[in-house]
């Protein structure tokens, strides 16, 4: 199984698109594109839950709380990548397209990880 990605809906576009440019068999979609712009946390959380898609998020305040709060009840939560906004948009690019090509959607199931990994 590969690697899906949903970026949130105030994730850096500019990343979202340098990443379709430079491996554009990554799949990713922006909750835009989903109908899920302007829903909350939880209710995205649940979407990318039933679609198999690890949440990117620059949301470092509240997004992990939601997360861990479907792990507790036990629902699926196949993870969340927290980005912070400072970070170089080549150097996110970079992680996720290693992410995508070195690792398996069960690597990243019920955790919150921050980027860089390294």
């Amino acid at each position: 199984m590969t690697i899906r990605f949903l970026a949130d809906e105030n994730f850096d576009r500019a990343i979202v698109k340098g990443l379709q440019r430079r491996e554009p068999g990554i799949d990713i979609v922006p909750v835009q594109e989903v109908g899920l712009r302007t829903l909350d946390d939880p209710t995205v959380l649940a979407w990318a839950a039933d679609e198999g898609r690890i949440l990117l998020t620059h949301d470092l305040a509240t997004m992990k709380d939601f997360a861990y709060t479907r792990v507790d009840a036990g629902l699926p939560m196949p993870g969340v990548l927290e980005v912070r906004e400072s970070l170089p948009r080549g150097l996110v690019i970079e992680e996720l397209i290693l992410i995508a090509g070195a690792s398996e959607p069960e690597d990243w199931k019920d955790t919150v990880h921050h980027l860089p990994l390294r």
